[in-house]
């Protein structure tokens, strides 16, 4: 194949050597499992920085997501608690997994149960800003709980209709309302 894609038929390797020489090209085995192999006739370096160019604007879109961890323990602070809920919420905002461990030391492990309900805490604080991707489970004298984070559509569709319930229930009570006064108008206008 010539360097625009051309067919130059099939010929043998020394001929296509020449050819290359005298355009100042490489020879690049294309396909070498065919019958006859396919070689083309091309600026290998040009090509390198071109596949390498197109290699970096496919990284350029794609978001990588990485997994943030964030560790209580069992007797941590209320203060403490919401500062680590606000962390997690901006991790999860950005696009990151967010594991949540709580970490036992000493006799603290014979109280699993605490674990359990502050991160079901953590769990119901962060409801809107993420979603369970594995239940909680204990590895050790670790109890953790994996978060996705929820994708912005899926947060801007729960506003929409959140904002549509709404909108409706206020029609509704609006409608109600005028339906009342109108009723008591027209009952004001019969007892005249």
């Amino acid at each position: 194949m010539g360097e625009k894609g051309e067919q130059l038929g099939i010929m043998p390797i020394l001929q296509a050597r020449e050819m290359a020489r005298k355009h100042d090209l490489d020879l690049v085995e294309v396909a070498p499992t065919a019958v006859p192999p396919v070689c083309r006739l091309l600026d290998y370096g040009k090509y390198r920085y071109e596949q390498a160019k197109k290699e970096r604007e496919q990284r350029k879109g794609q978001k990588v997501s990485l997994l943030r961890e964030v560790r209580l323990r069992p007797k941590i602070g209320s203060h403490d608690f919401e500062s680590k809920v606000r962390m997690a919420k901006k991790l999860l905002g950005g696009g990151d997994r967010v594991k949540v461990t709580v970490r036992f030391r000493g006799r603290e492990i014979t109280h699993p149960e605490l674990g359990w309900k502050l991160i079901q805490r953590m769990t119901e604080q962060l409801a809107g800003a993420a979603a369970i991707a594995r239940q909680p489970l204990i590895e050790e004298r670790n109890m953790n709980v994996i978060l996705l984070p929820l994708t912005a559509q899926k947060v801007k569709t729960e506003a929409k209709t959140e904002a549509k319930t709404e909108a409706k229930a206020e029609t509704k009570t609006e409608a109600k309302a005028e339906a009342k006064t109108e009723t008591k108008t027209e009952a004001k206008k019969e007892g005249k």
